[in-house]
């Protein structure tokens, strides 16, 4: 509890009103950064000596849409740090929310982790994420021809489009979904002596 104590004061010391929030909770800290501050911010998070934080072992991307029922008042799309420091053997978690909901931008930190080039190239691809200076944001998960991006809460589940191989053009095609919805309820069997002798 004390290394924990020591890191928040560190925080606040360091970031000051510069952090949106700091929270604690199963002895985790999450700590909120504006995303105009964020480079600025993860330069002194990797450098200031007392954080160090050596390593970003995670991105996430995060929609915001539906959370807590849809009762959610705020930015709709954030990319969360999870960071490491091995000097102090402590971690974080930064998130970082997009200020705009329809074309979500948030600033690259490659340069200051280099291991987050794919991290922030998956973020894109599922959730629309645009890391701004990243050098090679494209997709990584999805076809390139994929419309849309998966993990958004407002992405059908059935997808836009869907591709096949057409025997008669020798090429795979791309056309709209023609998958059918329905509802299916399974039929429950009860036996009498299921489970028993």
């Amino acid at each position: 509890m004390a290394k924990l104590n020591t890191l928040i004061d560190s925080l606040n010391a360091v970031f000051g009103d510069k952090l949106v929030s700091l929270k604690t909770d199963l002895d985790e800290v999450t700590i909120e950064i504006g995303a105009a501050n964020w480079l600025e911010a993860a330069k002194t998070l990797r450098d200031h000596a007392e954080l160090r934080f050596e390593a970003c072992v995670d991105v996430a991307g995060v929609d915001y849409s539906t959370y807590k029922d849809g009762i959610w008042e705020g930015q709709r799309f954030a990319s969360v740090y999870h960071l490491l420091s091995y000097a102090h053997n402590w971690r974080v978690r930064v998130r970082v929310f997009a200020l705009d909901d329809d074309f979500p931008v948030i600033a690259s930190v490659v340069d200051v982790w280099s291991g987050v080039n794919w991290f922030e190239r998956e973020a894109f691809d599922l959730y629309g994420l645009v890391y701004e200076g990243h050098p090679d944001l494209r997709r990584i998960l999805t076809d390139y021809g994929f419309v849309g991006h998966p993990f958004r809460k407002d992405f059908p589940l059935s997808g836009y489009v869907e591709m096949r191989y057409d025997a008669e053009q020798g090429r795979v095609i791309y056309q709209p979904v023609t998958i059918e919805p329905r509802e299916i309820t399974p039929r429950i069997i009860r036996e009498e002596n299921y489970g028993g002798v």
